[in-house]
């Protein structure tokens, strides 16, 4: 396997656990502020019964004027002033008859895959208590999970839309780099892959929490409905990645099946194209922890496990991030050739069903480098591609379903949504 930079992609478990364990600690204790019931959200805000009206959650990385944006840090949470202005994401909802039930919880700065917060307490995964809820959007997909929200705002920069979508049954959509402002967001690597996108209880509410993010996307939508009705007008392209459970693989393919759409096996090469890709879109989203964060690495109050993350971004920085750039136009020219012959790629969102919350807490940066290594959600990010995790069926494991990640050419929401409607209502018959 070739390394990136000078430390191979393969080492990064070891590395990353080594920093944990070694780096440094914080005043707080975990779990410090404990926050009530499930811990999906920061700040609640009881929906009013009688209003019949869309429910939205709020990422907390996200501003929204009057309330500290907490970025699920306590040291924020404690220091910072409320935020003076909404951000430009949150324009069109202010305009529409729905109720914001709150501020969602996440990861530390969100730069954590597992969905656990060491000071707000880590947010319960409905499905089975005892599996992470995924990250960092961790509050999101349990608030929705839970029936505490119809639509939530979330971001993405590695996968944290997806990943936790995928780790608890619900349905979350990274937009293409750039389409939607992500000023007013608190950033992680903003110049190539923070993005804000919607999730949803289901492709539905997924639907409309787009339509709230992008004026006009209704209409795109009923465009792409009516162009390809059914699946069979749809040529899907099947990426397989070697690691991934077959288990997991035969759901992909059946729901795929069922939905009826044109299946095209796509070329192994494209498979090594694709761990390429995602081993620098590791390496440019670990830097840029640290080009955001790097005033936070000695900071009170900051948890250890994340100034051993941001610790790793400038071991990646100074190692591997120009090289690891250097390769994405090329990245992004291979996708285009692939779309030029197929509408959609279709493989998992995660390779193995959700791991297990840690029984210590120096075992979270073994379980984040391990989420790190399952999830099949960076490559896309490094491209700016937009793509939609939905949950499919699964047999014989632990959990009961999956999810199915959908790929698709750039601005292409619209045209996601429409076959995930097709798989939703294939596999719910």
């Amino acid at each position: 396997m070739k390394q990136c930079g000078r430390i191979g992609f393969k080492w990064l478990p070891i590395v990353l656990a080594s920093l944990v364990l070694c780096g440094g600690c914080s005043i707080l204790p975990p779990f410090n502020k404990n926050l009530p019931g499930n811990r999906a959200f920061i700040d609640y805000w009881p929906p009013d019964p009688n209003r019949k009206e869309l429910r939205l959650a709020i990422k907390d990385n996200i501003d929204m004027k009057g309330v500290v944006t907490t970025a699920g840090s306590g040291i924020f949470s404690e220091t910072h002033k409320p935020a003076e202005k909404d951000a430009p994401c949150l324009a069109i909802a202010r305009q529409r008859n729905l109720q914001i039930v709150g501020k969602t919880n996440m990861t530390e700065f969100a730069i954590s895959p597992s969905g656990l917060n060491e000071y707000f307490g880590t947010p319960v995964n409905p499905l089975k208590r005892n599996l992470i809820p995924g990250g960092s959007s961790s509050g999101n997909a349990v608030a929705l999970a839970s029936g505490m929200a119809d639509v939530a705002f979330g971001t993405d920069t590695a996968g944290s839309i997806r990943v936790p979508a995928a780790c608890c049954g619900v349905v979350g959509l990274k937009t293409t780099y750039g389409l939607i402002p992500i000023e007013g967001v608190y950033p992680v690597e903003p110049k190539h892959l923070d993005t804000v996108g919607p999730m949803g209880k289901d492709i539905a509410h997924t639907v409309q929490g787009m339509e709230l993010l992008q004026d006009g996307f209704a209409a795109k939508y009923a465009a792409a409905k009516a162009a390809k009705p059914t699946g069979r007008s749809i040529r899907v392209g099947r990426l397989k990645l070697k690691g991934t459970d077959p288990k997991i693989d035969q759901a992909i393919d059946d729901a795929l099946a069922k939905a009826g759409f044109q299946v095209v096996e796509l070329d192994e090469s494209l498979s090594d194209k694709f761990e390429q890709a995602k081993k620098d879109g590791t390496t440019v989203a670990s830097a840029g922890t640290w080009i955001s964060d790097e005033r936070l690495q000695f900071a009170l109050g900051v948890s250890a496990r994340t100034k051993a993350v941001i610790r790793l971004g400038q071991i990646n920085y100074t190692t591997g991030y120009r090289s690891a750039l250097a390769r994405r136009s090329a990245w992004q020219q291979t996708l285009r050739n692939v779309f030029e012959k197929v509408d959609l790629i279709a493989l998992p969102t995660l390779q193995k069903t959700p791991p297990g919350l840690p029984l210590l807490n120096l075992r979270i940066g073994i379980l984040d480098a391990y989420v790190l290594r399952v999830q099949n959600t960076v490559a896309v990010n490094f491209a700016g591609n937009p793509a939609l995790a939905v949950p499919v069926p699964l047999s014989g494991a632990k959990v009961s379903f999956t999810s199915l990640q959908l790929i698709g050419p750039r601005l292409a929401e619209a045209d996601l949504l429409n076959a995930g409607r097709l798989v939703e209502s294939a596999v719910n018959r």
